[in-house]
């Protein structure tokens, strides 16, 4: 989910780019546009990106892990 400072920060940049006498009615429509276009991509932050990205490397690793110990039960059981 979008976080609010995320919306204000680009909200901001667009309404600097508008001409100064636009009512704020307006910039207030066009910040509730942006929040509800932005809420729709379902973005993502970095740092929950970078989280996910850490778990799924753990995950990798242990999935890594049992691939070799069920290849060394396999190997056991075929040499009974």
């Amino acid at each position: 989910m979008i976080s609010a400072k995320i919306i204000d920060q680009v909200s901001a940049a667009v309404s600097g780019t508008l001409p100064s006498q636009f009512s704020s009615d307006v910039k207030k429509n066009m910040r509730a546009a942006l929040q509800s276009a932005l809420e729709r991509l379902d973005l993502v932050t970095r740092e929950e990106l970078e989280v996910q990205q850490a778990v799924l490397a753990r995950t990798r690793e242990t999935l890594q892990e049992l691939e070799k110990k069920i290849a060394a039960l396999e190997e056991q059981h075929s040499n009974k």
